[in-house]
């Protein structure tokens, strides 16, 4: 880095993406990106003239993706916001409304401590339970920004709705986060509490079940209050943050998505069934309503399990922090991409 960074961004420790192999060669279980297409109505719905209009710009409302999402979910349009990928959308909610802090778990999507750090936000991480679930009485009454992922991740463990709702009705000074990017497979969703709670954000994402992770595409619920509090940021930082064709292309998604509900079926089914072979191998695997896994075996580590796997040309996502090294984050594929994965892991311990 140069001399001229400011010293609060040169200390801060950065997100770390999955690895994303250049060589193709790879059967990818590392990033819970879906294994399956974009519908065909999504793939065909560019046209010459799209790219041609590209010298213009996109409309900063996105009004027709924000409709069609509306019409979609049962809400108004101005209880929906839109915006690059969901990272942008919880970046902005810790700019927005971390004034008296925030509090997330320990162990959860990385981003949240480093959009903390990055905006010089007080903040406390609380431990996960034994189980590693989410404790609902170590948020209640917090009186600061709270952020949950549920289902969370990395575990894929899911936190009951009723236990949403007593943390958020509990926090009605500040806002509660509810992350739900991997609520699509099998999860219940918190969307129907933001008639109920003002206090409230549920935050989706295209990228997982909707098989649009190179689209960047991002949304959020709420009431109209909250959804003007982003569209101030938004507005304040990037208004075209949403470009034409990924608009387009949402709102093809949007029309498709009984392919979606099919495709995410498909996934759980694979699911159930990678988690009860890896049993039958000897594994402990908690029970995920995500599109991926979170297993260890007492045969190997974590970390030894992911570099076998690797030279095998399978990717899995390892966690070097200490309460979780021996787990591996292994995303749901095809059947196919599971059979090897597993073929592989019967292998590799045999071999040891």
């Amino acid at each position: 880095m140069s001399r001229f960074l400011k010293n609060t961004y040169a200390k801060l420790e950065a997100y770390t993406p999955g690895e994303q192999p250049k060589d193709g060669e790879y059967i990818k279980l590392n990033t819970n990106e879906s294994p399956f297409p974009p519908a065909p109505e999504v793939t065909e719905v560019l046209e010459k003239e799209d790219i041609e209009r590209l010298r213009l710009y996109c409309d900063p409302t996105s009004a027709e993706l924000k409709g069609k999402l509306a019409e979609l979910y049962g809400v108004s349009s101005e209880n929906v916001f839109l915006s690059n990928g969901s990272d942008d959308i919880l970046n902005f909610s810790m700019m927005a409304w971390s004034g008296k802090g925030a509090v997330f778990p320990d162990i959860t999507y990385g981003f949240y401590p480093v959009f903390a750090e990055l905006h010089g936000v007080e903040y406390e991480e609380i431990p996960l339970k034994e189980d590693f679930t989410v404790d609902a009485s170590d948020y209640i009454a917090r009186d600061k920004l709270i952020f949950i992922a549920n289902p969370n991740a990395p575990t894929g463990i899911e936190m009951p709705l009723s236990e949403i709702e007593r943390i958020v009705a509990s926090n009605s000074d500040t806002v509660v986060v509810i992350d739900e990017a991997y609520v699509d497979f099998g999860g219940t969703s918190a969307l129907p509490l933001i008639e109920k709670y003002e206090n409230l954000l549920v935050v989706r994402t295209f990228s997982k079940s909707r098989c649009l992770a190179g689209g960047r595409l991002g949304y959020a619920f709420g009431c109209k209050a909250l959804i003007e509090d982003l569209e101030k940021i938004k507005y304040s930082t990037n208004p075209y943050n949403i470009n034409s064709l990924t608009a387009k292309l949402g709102c093809a998604t949007v029309d498709a998505d009984s392919y979606y509900t099919d495709r995410c079926k498909e996934i759980i089914k694979n699911r159930e069934y990678t988690a009860k072979a890896l049993e039958t191998l000897g594994f402990t695997v908690l029970k995920s309503k995500s599109n991926f896994i979170f297993a260890k075996s007492d045969k190997i580590s974590g970390e030894d399990l992911y570099l076998k796997l690797k030279k095998r040309k399978i990717l899995v996502r390892h966690f070097s922090k200490e309460r979780i090294r021996d787990f591996n984050r292994i995303t749901i594929g095809t059947k196919a991409e599971m059979d090897a994965l597993l073929e592989n892991t019967e292998e590799i311990l045999k071999e040891i």
